[in-house]
């Protein structure tokens, strides 16, 4: 059996990479400084998409490169980056990508992290246009005032192992519990990166959270994640709890057409297709809570989405959700508490539903979304309040009870 890596050592472990990248641009992630972006910017780390190579593409300054690639360094010292994180929260491991910078790829990359307070960050000036420049003494200055040098150490100095495109990532395993909001990333002295993936899940303050207010206890932002799916032939299911809304239908989940269709689709009296088989997706909620508001949204999806949809929720400790996830989510049908009935979905549209749960101990830690028979979903948001039930037991009512907004039930 191989050992488990230890921590900041290269890892061919890589289940973290089915979780968010926090330090993605489409999160929110965003550059605050740089060394030197001569060749091509650092903004270019945090892309959503995987890095491209343009062999006759050129700019004044050089090979057109899609990553962050420094100039041949002349002076003392190294290159390095501080990158705010768009969601913050636990990170599990990084992925630094060199792909198509065979040759001037850095030798070695040290990565450092910091949990930082928004209201104490000093003003950092914005970057502009990078390409050809060096940061200025202003921005050195500036950057300082962080004092990105002392930062805890989350992957030591190691050496980088270059490879063709598809074999040029370079993983770092992190078990690091703490929540971090920003990273710095090293190289040593200089070269080019294609890409930096941050992954690990959000963390919300929960404490701080007003009792009156819902909160969409399926965000990715808040530590939600997708723990198990049939199909993402198209899009994994963690792309439908993120931020904001979607961009298009590769920020959804998408699945292939089932195989088992009827050769001729028919529907029941109430307008549902026959068809023997759906999809699925499980998520662990960011907090235990009661859902009292669904929103399913298929925008972008025009031809492509689901017929129809179903929400179930169950109560699962860590050990259950384990064992669950071994047997293919298979759970005892009276496990599952509906949610959402079979409902009918229309094309790039957000539909609202009110949650069927209508106590406050009707509880739950995962949600289960089932859409027939195949297709794509932008978004799902499950809005409701965090709840401190034991999950040891799981029936028992708290003694705080929530006030309600309108638009939502108005009696628990």
């Amino acid at each position: 059996m191989a050992d488990t890596p230890q921590e900041g050592k290269l890892t061919r472990f890589v289940d973290f990479t089915q979780l968010v990248d926090m330090a993605c641009e489409a999160v929110g992630g965003k550059v605050l400084f740089a060394t030197d972006d001569f060749f091509a910017p650092a903004e270019n780390l945090i892309k959503s998409e995987s890095p491209t190579f343009k062999e006759h593409e050129y700019t004044e300054f050089g090979k057109w490169m899609d990553g962050w690639e420094t100039r041949r360094k002349r002076v003392p010292g190294h290159d390095w980056c501080v990158i705010r994180l768009g969601i913050e929260g636990i990170i599990r491991g990084f992925d630094v990508d060199i792909s198509h910078f065979n040759g001037n790829h850095p030798p070695r990359v040290s990565i450092q992290a910091a949990n930082l307070k928004e209201d104490k960050l000093p003003e950092i000036l914005p970057r502009g246009v990078r390409t050809g420049t060096a940061a200025s003494p202003e921005e050195f200055s500036a950057i300082a005032e962080l004092q990105s040098g002392e930062w805890s150490y989350l992957v030591p100095m190691t050496e980088l192992k270059p490879g063709s495109p598809t074999s040029s990532h370079n993983y770092f395993l992190v078990h690091s519990q703490q929540r971090w909001t920003h990273v710095r990333l090293n190289m040593f002295p200089d070269g080019g990166i294609a890409r930096l993936r941050v992954y690990g899940t959000g963390q919300k303050d929960w404490v701080a959270t007003d009792p009156k207010e819902p909160v969409d206890l399926v965000a990715i932002a808040f530590g939600a994640v997708c723990v198990g799916f049939s199909n993402a032939h198209f899009g994994h299911p963690n792309n439908i709890i993120g931020v904001g809304r979607a961009k298009s239908t590769a920020d959804g989940w998408e699945t292939a057409r089932r195989l088992d269709r009827p050769p001729v689709l028919e529907t029941d009296e109430n307008g549902f297709l026959l068809v023997p088989g759906y999809e699925w997706a499980v998520f662990r909620l960011a907090h235990p809570g009661v859902i009292m508001q669904i929103e399913i949204d298929t925008k972008h999806f025009k031809g492509n989405a689901p017929d129809n949809c179903k929400v179930d929720g169950c109560v699962l400790t860590t050990q259950e959700e384990e064992e669950a996830g071994k047997r293919q989510w298979l759970l005892p049908a009276a496990k599952w508490k509906p949610l959402l009935p079979v409902t009918k979905l229309s094309p790039n549209q957000s539909h609202l539903f009110d949650s069927l749960t209508l106590e406050l101990q009707d509880v739950i830690t995962h949600a289960r979304l089932s859409i027939a028979p195949d297709g794509g979903v932008s978004r799902l948001r499950l809005r409701g309040f965090p709840s401190s039930i034991c999950l040891l037991r799981p029936r028992e009512r708290p003694t705080l009870r929530f006030a309600v907004k309108a638009g939502f039930k108005a009696s628990l």
